[in-house]
């Protein structure tokens, strides 16, 4: 979608007649020298297709009609083979590297909140040979404490370098790593270890403190707490036969020759690596088992769609470890020699919440290559931009909106705009570092407008990709080269994709223009099923007359005529209004979460009613902004609870989705504002941000009520 150009008629003739002067001159020279005409081609080619000829699929990767690939190095079919493999190639290159922590400090808020605010150094880093030994001393270290192979292990801790070199140091031993999310309520914690049965568990100090401490006694088997922090945590008192150690002296227990000459039990491809507990988005989180084999295969599919990924890449980590995506984005990197910047989301940028006013957020210094995000955290960088762009004088504006309509115009054609890239967009790029050349989106979808805005202002393409924890994170990534929109791309070289006809939603296989459906995921990467959970794995997995693995997502989908996908609805999404119109609450709100008003917005529909509601949370600015434009006054919470507020967020909304072509009875009728954010810290969204909607229904039963005419 172009932006409003607020100019003169005469002027932006004239500006555009310079452009149309400076593009003939050096159209011809760029176009030899640039390649441009085979990346169009390139971009435009059929991609996939389906290899019986049906039009439901299944459909795979042109070039892995033939064989699915499974193996990312001959060899290399453990996960621990793999580690090996990358240490022997790029032994002293960096690996990981964890910022030095300088100074801590409490900061006053102007309204009496106190947050802790980090200066923070430079990234210290290990090569991939002292990672390799760090991971292999803990693995003897842990198995000295009495941990067996093939007997589960759990971590509970956030995404840093100690994560890796801890997972690393299982997968050596063949102790299934059991990965809980660090925001997990502690029910759902206490259920994960007890199904699990671990009798050892990596966390942090935070974490041991926060959230383990309270339910250690509901965790009757646990004997072995292992911290990574380098400072120990102060002593206090455990239950009765656990005994806590520190991630360093495990190390030094697991480097005494008796114990590192110790053989130990390596894994077979076939053997668990993980059993990752999904974020409980539906309900009390599952626990996925993921074979080495599977998540192998995941990564050869996933390595393969990024372009010249090698030793010159950085990859920053902040999303949490324990999602499928980025332990499979990490795992990735470390394959193909990349370096791995540790970060989190609250020191990721110059102006995140810890880093203190004046010192340099970690991409500044890291000043990554490669990245992955969630549609949630680019959806704040986009409103954010297009708020700070909103407040330019009108000749930055105006200069800021042209060149972004001019390059919206020349990368449709395949064509690059290095003039806009240095003098309009460097400093929006800068954000991210300024060195960022691949941009991976994944865990929910993300809207066409920031889709496109991060393509422009950031100047690299954006894969957006679809998989699920049961599929290790792989299905499909679109190509660097394909700057289309709202598409996911074509099935990896590892899967291959058919659609199921699902008659209740009206998705037939034979349905003109496009096939739509069910999306079946199988392949390789296709995991070995929830744990202790046979009834869901019979719902949810199958094994076809071929012997192949299969996962039935629930998603909606279509294929285009390229052989690239598109998510167009989910079972659990839609819902059927009184008067029998299908209404999809994933696709209203991914239409009104591009209103510059809502922050966040959970659609909501009763099968027994005639309309739609909503919850939504309103951008601060914006709201007040508003509420002072319309004479309301009071505090952030009494604005978000007045009722003239309502009916005017109302009537904007109501606008937005008129103008996005919603029909009439997807359009909300009546909303609740919330002054609270979802964050994972409520319950109210999972770690990657998508709506734990039975949550939400639960914490806005009255206003449900209320807004159905029950109060």
């Amino acid at each position: 979608m172009k932006l409003k150009e607020d100019l003169n008629p005469l002027l932006l003739q004239v500006f555009r007649s310079v452009i149309w002067v400076y593009s003939v001159l050096t159209f011809i020279p760029w176009y030899l020298l640039s390649g441009a005409s085979q990346n169009l081609k390139r971009a435009k080619r059929v991609k996939a297709r389906p290899v019986n000829n049906q039009p439901g699929g299944p459909y795979r990767a042109l070039n892995s009609m033939s064989c699915l690939a499974s193996v990312l190095y001959p060899d290399c079919d453990t996960l621990d083979k793999v580690f090996e493999y990358a240490q022997k190639k790029f032994k002293t290159k960096d690996c990981i590297g964890t910022r030095e922590l300088i100074s801590e400090e409490d900061e006053l808020q102007p309204n009496g909140k106190v947050f802790k605010k980090v200066i923070l150094g430079e990234y210290n880093w290990l090569s991939y040979e002292e990672a390799y030994l760090a991971a292999a001393q803990f693995g003897s270290g842990l198995a000295a404490l009495g941990q067996k192979p093939k007997s589960t292990i759990a971590i509970f801790c956030e995404t840093r370098a100690e994560w890796l070199i801890s997972a690393q140091a299982c997968f050596m031993y063949n102790f299934p790593l059991v990965t809980l999310y660090a925001t997990l309520g502690g029910q759902a914690i206490a259920h994960g270890l007890n199904e699990t049965q671990v009798t050892h568990i990596i966390t942090s100090k935070d974490l041991l403190q926060s959230r383990l401490k309270a339910i250690l006694l509901q965790v009757p088997r646990l004997e072995h707490i292992i911290i990574v922090d380098d400072k120990p945590a102060a002593k206090a008192d455990y239950p009765r036969g656990i005994l806590v150690h520190s991630l360093a002296a495990v190390q030094t227990l697991g480097a005494k020759a008796e114990n590192m000459s110790k053989p130990h039990n390596q894994p077979i491809p076939s053997d668990i690596a993980v059993i990752m507990y999904t974020s409980g988005s539906t309900g009390i989180p599952k626990g996925v088992m993921i074979s080495h084999s599977n998540l192998i295969a995941g990564i050869t599919g996933m390595a393969e769609r990024i372009p010249n990924l090698g030793e010159h890449d950085t990859y920053i980590g902040y999303l949490p470890l324990a999602h499928v995506l980025e332990l499979s984005a990490e795992l990735v990197c470390v394959s193909h020699g990349c370096r791995i910047g540790y970060s989190s989301p609250q020191t990721l940028a110059d102006q995140s919440t810890k880093i203190k006013k004046g010192s340099k957020g970690d991409t500044s210094i890291l000043k990554p290559t490669l990245m992955a995000a969630v549609p949630e955290i680019m959806d704040r960088i986009y409103k954010n931009v297009m708020r700070k762009v909103e407040e330019m004088n009108r000749v930055q504006r105006t200069l800021f909106v042209l060149a972004y309509n001019y390059k919206m115009e020349q990368i449709s054609k395949g064509y690059s705009t290095p003039l806009c890239d240095s003098f309009v967009f460097r400093k929006v790029r800068s954000l991210l570092g300024g060195k960022t050349r691949v941009l991976l989106s994944g865990g929910a979808p993300l809207s066409a407008a920031t889709q496109r805005f991060m393509n422009i202002c950031f100047c690299c393409p954006v894969g957006q990709g679809y998989g699920l924890t049961e599929t290790c994170g792989a299905g499909t990534i679109s190509e660097m080269g394909d700057y289309s929109t709202g598409r996911v791309g074509a099935p990896l070289i590892c899967s291959e994709i058919t659609l199921k006809n699902w008659e209740e939603g009206g998705y037939y296989c034979t349905d003109q223009p496009h096939p739509r459906g069910e999306i079946l995921i199988g392949g390789p990467n296709v995991t070995m099923g929830y744990y202790k959970n046979e009834a869901k794995n019979k719902d949810d997995f199958f094994v076809d007359e071929n012997g192949q693995r299969w996962f039935c997502t629930g998603d909606i989908g279509e294929f285009h005529p390229d052989g690239c996908l598109k998510i167009i609805d989910r079972k659990k999404d839609l819902v059927k209004l009184q008067a029998g119109e299908y209404v999809s609450l994933g696709k209203v709100e991914a239409v009104l979460k591009n209103c510059p008003l809502i922050d966040n917005i959970c659609a909501y529909a009763n099968s027994d009613q005639s309309y739609v509601i909503g919850f939504i949370v309103p951008n601060q600015k914006q709201l007040m902004a508003l509420a002072e434009q319309k004479k309301i006054r009071g505090s952030w919470e009494e604005i978000c609870n007045n009722s003239e507020m309502e009916k005017e967020v109302l009537r904007i909304i109501a606008e937005a989705a008129i103008g996005a072509k919603l029909e009439k009875f997807e359009i909300p009728v009546k909303i609740r504002l919330s002054s609270e954010p979802w964050t994972p810290e409520t319950g109210l969204v999972t770690d990657a941000f998508k709506l734990k909607r039975k949550e939400l229904k639960t914490h806005y039963q009255d206003d449900i009520e209320r807004m159905y005419g029950g109060k």
